[in-house]
């Protein structure tokens, strides 16, 4: 007799070969986050006092510019880190890589590109 076994969780192998990887996107991403909160706390003034006004001005501009998208690329590297974490933790719950919408089992390659992601490709595309 022939049983037709559907995998519902990953194994305990499995889930420690995919917590390797979210841990070294974790450290690389709280290393860039460290870099970029280090951009931001720097206000060295690069030795532009002595410039004229006008160009004052369009410099203050692009600072101004330059920092808020620094906090936007920060504020990004924070969502990913706490998603990688969330990861991490649905690895030790062992309910990591089911989709939360089908409940099948996420593909491994799309895991190990997009470790943290809680969608199957096919609950993706229905997005859209």
């Amino acid at each position: 007799m022939v049983t037709n076994y559907v995998k519902t969780r990953y194994s305990d192998s499995e889930l420690q070969e995919f917590k390797s990887i979210i841990l070294e996107k974790l450290r690389i991403a709280k290393e860039e986050l460290a870099s970029l909160t280090a951009s931001l706390n720097n206000s060295d003034a690069n030795g532009t006092d002595d410039t004229a006004g006008t160009y004052k001005t369009l410099e203050d501009g692009s600072a101004t510019l330059e920092k808020e998208q620094t906090n936007q690329l920060a504020a990004r590297q924070r969502k990913f880190i706490d998603n990688l974490e969330a990861a991490l933790i649905r690895i030790e719950n062992q309910t990591y890589g089911i989709c939360r919408e089908t409940g099948k089992l996420i593909q491994k390659e799309r895991l190990k590109a997009v470790p943290h992601t809680t969608l199957s490709i096919e609950a993706k595309n229905k997005q859209y």
